[in-house]
């Protein structure tokens, strides 16, 4: 049987979206123009109306829920960039996520199997919130990976076993390159994050050690990466190579990109997918302005379908959704399109386009119909 998974980017339940939340954190910040969590809801309730307080656990997701039943896939994996703690273990770094523990009930309400966290917000409350956040997303029966208690917790797999043949196996790197500082790292005694040092062949045969450590079988990888800046739609020739190798060398069979406020390209290659940056999908921005050509406040819900044991990619779906009054919606018509346009647009390099379909969800296509 075919394996449906859900992937999506950076969900970001801190800040704003914790203070609409029933059990909200304390919400003085440290920024150097906001000082306090609840500006966020304001500048939203700005730009669209009135936000309800102490919102029921589902409320974040929306039309997310529908896409849900509808596909019902295997899997659920996201990069949640929050720390789940009550820390008061501040990183000094100006921007610091935090959602509290009781508000947990948020991610089990959208039914999520595997939280990635190997990004450059899982530490904002010190070691201390990383371990919190640990026990917390564990003591709900949420998978993690990319993140532990030291390096060889940090860098084995969440496995996921959603029935019929295989697992899902889930692998989570960062790179300083996503803003991950070097003294997050975890070590041997230390927790932290499996952060690599560079995207050589070296590092493609380190990350190839440590899945051919745990796959067997009918497995299927998937390789979580936090890399790149926040903006922007290029995609480096040596990114290209890495993720490449990852598949060749490193039996990868999936790499899921994130980092990037906003969606980039696709890659199907040998039959494998590459999302290399997934864009956010749950963030409090909705009314903070600036970089509006990339439409941040638009997010994407990815459906690969997988044949299992192969990783082959069979199909791909993508549900476009939007942010509003700090909630998932369908995207409209006209937004819908100009995401197909973009994705296509920088995607078309690689030999994919995007086609809608007849209820606005996008399909991908490859080879490109024009290729």
């Amino acid at each position: 049987m075919p394996l449906g998974l859900f992937l999506c980017g950076d969900v970001m339940t801190g800040r704003g979206i914790d203070q609409v939340l029933s059990w909200p954190s304390e919400p003085g910040l440290h920024e150097d123009w906001i000082k306090s969590a609840l500006d966020y809801v304001q500048l939203a309730e700005c730009k669209n109306g009135p936000i309800p307080r102490r919102v029921p656990p589902a409320y974040i997701w929306g039309d997310a829920l529908a896409e849900f039943d509808r596909l019902k896939p295997a899997a659920r994996i996201i990069n949640l960039e929050t720390a789940v703690t009550c820390s008061e273990d501040r990183a000094p770094k100006g921007i610091n996520y935090r959602m509290h523990p009781r508000n947990l009930d948020c991610l089990t309400a959208a039914a999520i199997d595997c939280c990635v966290l190997a990004n450059n917000h899982v530490l904002d409350w010190g070691r201390a919130g990383l371990e919190e956040t640990l026990a917390a997303l564990h003591g709900a029966r949420i998978m993690t990976a990319g993140a532990g208690r030291n390096r060889g917790e940090a860098e084995k797999p969440a496995v996921l076993e959603p029935g019929g043949e295989g697992r899902v196996l889930v692998f989570a790197f960062a790179l300083s390159s996503s803003g991950v500082p070097w003294r997050w790292a975890a070590d041997d005694d230390m927790p932290g994050v499996r952060l690599l040092s560079d995207l050589s062949q070296g590092t493609v045969d380190e990350v190839g050690g440590i899945v051919g450590s745990h796959k067997a079988g009918m497995d299927t990888v998937v390789a979580s990466l936090h890399w790149g800046g926040n903006w922007g739609y290029d995609i480096e020739e040596r990114e290209i190579r890495f993720v490449h190798g990852l598949i060749d060398h490193a039996g990868v069979d999936l790499v899921h990109g994130h980092s990037s406020h906003h969606a980039k390209g696709i890659e199907v290659y040998r039959d494998k997918l590459i999302l290399y940056g997934c864009g956010d999908l749950i963030n409090d921005y909705e009314g903070i302005g600036g970089h509006e050509r990339y439409r941040a406040d638009l997010g994407l819900m990815y459906f690969p379908v997988l044949a299992p044991g192969s990783g082959k990619l069979l199909g791909l779906e993508l549900v476009p959704m939007q942010m509003c009054r700090f909630r998932l919606q369908r995207a409209s018509a006209a937004d819908s399109s100009w995401l197909c346009a973009t994705l296509t647009r920088e995607s078309r390099r690689f030999g994919v386009a995007l086609e809608p379909d007849s209820n606005g969800r996008l399909q991908l296509r490859w080879p490109a119909p024009s290729a």
